[in-house]
């Protein structure tokens, strides 16, 4: 059995990168295709050294930094991958991935990471913090139109569906009327280690973009007048630099070990955003680590309630706020909170994923 496995785009090691990395490791003679692959050549070990199939857009000017302007050219480029010599095609998407063409004969397999959400529920947000002009704005409404029209077609493209999370799942219901079964994110627990000497900070670990709400994390954290550490780069930077505190510390982008470290001194990892999962709360858990998560999404499935972190009800500095000083009064145990996070092994979604690819295979074989 030939098999592919098709990512967006390959430029950083992050949550859904581990997702494919785990991919990798169940089919690891695979060829592998991404719209683009940037991967610094110190940092390819997560892809087995493996060539890398791009498209078009891997050429084109800036694609290496600003591939996210490319976004018009994306479904046209992901449908552009010639798949007639696989019998099997997993796609690990959160954009376009799912978007690839297979013929009748060829099984499909889409694993979801998560949603074009800036296209979808999320797009008054990111048209509010754009910055554009009254025409750039309506243009943009125009093209992501466009693009929930693309994204729909492209949502019933592939056979058998994988969320990542139950609430994807539901996600995946109501956008694209397709069911899927779900398989929670890897953690590779063995990477981390308990440290039940926590030090007086917080710490968040995020892309700085509208939907992660770091700039609310800062704001309440100068609120309060405590410390706080951002780790993270992209597009907000700028603003949280100006509304940061003077204990707030933006590091940037940082690798793997620092922000372990980190993690593991941190008194509590704070996550404000609303997503499908969010591998990030699992590995400060995995730490020893309690989160102070906003309740909604992926973190009610990866966060216990007063025994591995508390939510916050709001995205509001108010409802952060309430929920730090609760969480001050609070006890935790991080034996308990590790244990939590072993539950989401990465030894555990690789039996879990093989054993599901397997059947999906015999009952498509059946069928033929």
């Amino acid at each position: 059995m030939r098999v592919a496995i098709v990512h967006d785009w390959l430029v950083v090691y992050s949550g859904s990168e581990r997702v494919l990395e785990q991919i990798i490791n169940v089919f690891p003679q695979a060829d592998l295709y991404s719209l683009i692959e940037f991967i610094p050549q110190d940092q390819r070990k997560f892809i087995q050294e493996k060539r890398v199939f791009t498209s078009f857009i891997q050429k084109l000017p800036k694609a290496h930094t600003q591939y996210r302007a490319y976004l018009p050219l994306m479904p046209i480029a992901i449908e552009q991958f010639d798949f007639s010599s696989y019998d099997l095609v997993i796609s690990c998407s959160h954009a376009v991935s799912k978007g690839i063409i297979t013929s009748p004969t060829q099984l499909h397999i889409c694993f979801h990471n998560g949603y074009m959400h800036y296209a979808w529920d999320q797009q008054n947000v990111y048209l509010k913090e754009s910055g554009l002009s009254k025409l750039g704005g309506n243009l943009t409404r125009y093209f992501l139109h466009y693009m929930r029209i693309w994204d729909y077609q492209a949502s019933q493209r592939p056979d058998v569906n994988i969320a990542n999370s139950r609430f994807m799942a539901s996600i995946l219901r109501k956008l694209y009327k397709r069911e899927a079964h779900v398989i929670n994110p890897p953690v590779d627990v063995d990477l981390f280690e308990v440290s039940e000497k926590k030090e007086p900070f917080y710490v968040t670990v995020a892309r700085l973009v509208p939907i992660k709400k770091v700039g609310l994390i800062v704001q309440t954290f100068k609120q309060l007048d405590k410390e706080l550490i951002v780790i993270g780069d992209g597009p907000e930077m700028e603003t949280i630099k100006r509304i940061a505190g003077r204990k707030t510390h933006l590091l940037g982008f940082q690798p793997s070990k620092v922000i372990r470290q980190y993690l593991q001194k941190a008194r509590a990892f704070v996550f404000a955003s609303n997503e499908p999962f969010g591998i990030v709360t699992l590995e400060a858990q995995a730490c020893g680590t309690p989160v102070i998560a906003y309740g909604r999404g992926g973190a009610l499935e990866t966060v216990v309630a007063d025994r591995t972190g508390i939510f916050f009800d709001e995205q509001t500095s108010q409802s952060l706020a309430s929920a730090v000083e609760r969480f001050e009064q609070m006890q935790f145990d991080p034996v308990v909170i590790r244990q939590n996070a072993e539950r989401f092994s990465a030894e555990r979604f690789r039996r879990e994923f093989k054993a599901f690819v397997e059947n999906a295979w015999a009952e498509f074989q059946a069928k033929l």
